[in-house]
This record gives structure tokens, C-alpha cells and sequence, in this order.
């Protein structure tokens, strides 16, 4: 504040909250951020498989929904419940277990089918508070799922949560690529790390015959991180079956399947996330 400026109740609450955020977020080891360029690309599916499989591991997660106006984790997971306020002025997120903590502004909702008609500031607003105002408790990781493109929600994280990570989801065709590049420049510019690139729905796998037919081409993830100089951390094949159980709420059904394709490449990515 410059001398002899007015301190305003609106400076007051900002310098609090920027106080709680700072509080709450060194108590979080690291923050990575699931973005992609596009919709469509399985994004909130990885962002969801990949908290659940590292709770599943032993490490203490959160896992934060800031995709405000199509938040998906909460029927993918049949999140029932809301906050949690065991004391009085505290906030915790839903304990979906007993290593993995959920947020989405779905929660806050009477009606899942509203919609969340939004400016920049209220998501803003938002997204600080999900992180400031909520007792998240000591986590190993804190998984952000973000909405597709470069707008006002991973821009936040970005400001707010200035040591993030990214993890980036394409798909094999070209449209999805051209709009990762975005992304990738997106997260050099606001200098956000990138953990590396996934490419999702990269062949399907016939569960009669096994035989495997490239739908959306293959191998262009691959050829996009070496162009972009950036790590790649590998390819997920399409599973009929995750889009089912995650259509039923049930996408933690699959932890612990070793012989689940889907289980073995995330054994792969989360060691070079960990490792």
C-alpha cells in the first residue's frame, strides 16, 4: 500500500486470504495441474485415475475439480456428500477415502443440471477460496483438474499456486495436437513446469480377438513432446470399460486389477511422476 492510502475492508480480506492460501498450500507437496487444449480428450477421466491411483499407493492426495462450468469428478466418483465441518469455521473437503480428498464446485449444488454462469472474478473467487478457505490437511500431492484451453481457471492456479506442475492430455489427430501446443506454450509463458505429455485413446484393443485398431491414428504425442522438447509419459489405450464404470460412479473399481492394461501404463506414469 502506498503512505497515506486508504486501507479498505476489500484490502483487508484479500491480504487474509492471500495469507490462508499461502498457509494452506505449504502444506502441500506437490500440485499438478491436468490440463489439455481441447475437450473431449479424456482430461477429468486421467486427472481422476491418477489421484485414485496414487491414494491408492499410499500417498495422501487431493484432488481439486476447477472445471467450473463442467465439473465431472463427482458423478465419475459418485461423490455423494459435500464439505465436511466437524468444527465450527472449519471447512474440510469430502474424504473420499482415507488417503484421497475431494473439491468441486458441484458440491456446492441443490441441482447437478445448473448451470454455472460465471465471469472471470467469480471464478477467481472461487477457485482461491477452494484452496484458502478449506482445511486440506498435510497432502503429498494435490491433483488440479482444469477445463480445456487457456483461460481464466489454469491462469488462476498458474498465479495462485506459483509452483505447479502440468501434465498435459492429448489425443493422436491433429486437431488435438495443434491445440496442445498451446497449452505447451500456455505453460512456458506464466513458466508453469510441464511434468510431460499423455496421449489418451491411443488404439483400441478388441476384447474378443485382441486385436488393436488405431481410431484416432497413433504415435502422435510421441512425435509432438520431441518436437516441443518436453517428456512424454506415455499412451492410454481405449478401455470401453472405463467409460462405463465411469458413467456408473465406479471408476475406483479398477484399482488393484493387475491385469488391467489401464492399471499397468498408470504404474508406469506415476513412477516417472514420483521418481
Amino acid at each position: 500500500m502506498e503512505s497515506g492510502s486508504k486501507v479498505t475492508p476489500g484490502d483487508i480480506e484479500r491480504s487474509y486470504q492471500e495469507k490462508m492460501i499461502k498457509e494452506k498450500l505449504s502444506n502441500i507437496g506437490r500440485k499438478i495441474l491436468v490440463m489439455s487444449g481441447k475437450g473431449g480428450v479424456g482430461k477429468s477421466t486421467i486427472a481422476s485415475y491418477l489421484a485414485l491411483s496414487l491414494a491408492d499407493k499410499g500417498y495422501k492426495v487431493g484432488l481439486l475439480d476447477v472445471d467450473l462450468h463442467g465439473p465431472s469428478i463427482p458423478r465419475m466418483l459418485n461423490v455423494k456428500g459435500g464439505f465436511e465441518m466437524p468444527e465450527k469455521d472449519i471447512i474440510k473437503p469430502y474424504a473420499f477415502s482415507e488417503n484421497l480428498k475431494i473439491v468441486s464446485v458441484e458440491m456446492l449444488l441443490d441441482d447437478k443440471d445448473t448451470a454455472i454462469i460465471w465471469r472471470g472474478p467469480l471464478k477467481i473467487g472461487a477457485i482461491n477460496q477452494f484452496i484458502g478457505d478449506l482445511d486440506w490437511g498435510t497432502l503429498d500431492y494435490l491433483v488440479i483438474d482444469s477445463p480445456p484451453g487457456t483461460g481464466d481457471e489454469p491462469l488462476t492456479v498458474a498465479q495462485t499456486i506459483t509452483d505447479a506442475e502440468a501434465i498435459i492430455i492429448t489425443t493422436p489427430q491433429e486437431v488435438s495436437l495443434s491445440d496442445v501446443r498451446k497449452s505447451i506454450n500456455f505453460c512456458r509463458q506464466v513458466k508453469i513446469n510441464m511434468i510431460g505429455l499423455i496421449e489418451n485413446m491411443s488404439e483400441y484393443v478388441c476384447p474378443h480377438c485382441g486385436g488393436k485398431s488405431a481410431i484416432f491414428g497413433t504415435g502422435g504425442g510421441a512425435k509432438m513432446a520431441a518436437q516441443m522438447d518436453i517428456p512424454f509419459l506415455g499412451t492410454i489405450p481405449i478401455d470401453p470399460k472405463v467409460v462405463e464404470l465411469a458413467d456408473q460412479g465406479r471408476l475406483d473399481t479398477m484399482l488393484g486389477q493387475t491385469d488391467n492394461v489401464i492399471n499397468n501404463v498408470f504404474d508406469v506414469i506415476i513412477n516417472k511422476i514420483t521418481t
